[in-house]
């Protein structure tokens, strides 16, 4: 006994023909490299003593890759950071427009923030960053640590080192200058 057409099969009939004359229309203008890229992956590890008391450069890390967030030393680019697990990191251009940087893998005020996502890259890119405090006394000891792995840009492996210092830079003169 045949079956009856369903709605698939109408639709189907009707778009495979169409589908086939984009592919031959295509067929010419679409190349297709035959090469491995080469997945390459990056690790900053840096520990910063920083004259302030935990809970103030916890505070301090949140609105310096957040709201007061620079591109350099002193072009503003503020990010958005919604500060509960699964908050986005991002950079609100306006209009729906932006860019997303990761997710809130991890927090736990004032001792731990972790975030994995592409940041700054483009491309297809895992990364994964973290912000350990530990109280030390009157000052705060920040073990920072950025892993990522892709198919990472030469220049950005090179200038991501002095980057994260240059955030780390500000974060210690911000937190010291609240005490």
């Amino acid at each position: 006994m045949a079956r009856a057409a369903t709605t698939a099969d109408v639709f189907n009939a009707i778009a495979e023909p169409r589908r086939r004359q984009i592919i031959d229309l295509l067929g010419d203008t679409m190349t297709m490299i035959d090469t491995a890229p080469e997945i390459k992956s990056l690790e900053i590890a840096k520990e910063q003593r920083i004259e302030a008391p935990i809970e103030i450069v916890f505070e301090t890390i949140l609105e310096e890759i957040g709201p007061n967030n620079t591109a350099g030393q002193n072009n503003p680019m503020p990010m958005k950071l919604e500060a509960w697990p699964g908050g986005r990191w991002y950079r609100d251009l306006g209009g729906n427009a932006g860019h997303f940087w990761g997710h809130v893998q991890v927090i736990k005020p004032p001792t731990l923030l972790e975030i994995c996502g592409p940041m700054f890259m483009s491309y297809p890119a895992a990364n994964h960053i973290g912000y350990r405090l530990k109280a030390e006394g009157q000052s705060t000891l920040l073990m920072f640590k950025h892993r990522g792995f892709g198919l990472l840009d030469d220049e950005h492996i090179k200038g991501v080192r002095m980057g994260w210092g240059q955030i780390l830079e500000r974060i210690a003169k911000a937190a010291a200058s609240k005490r």
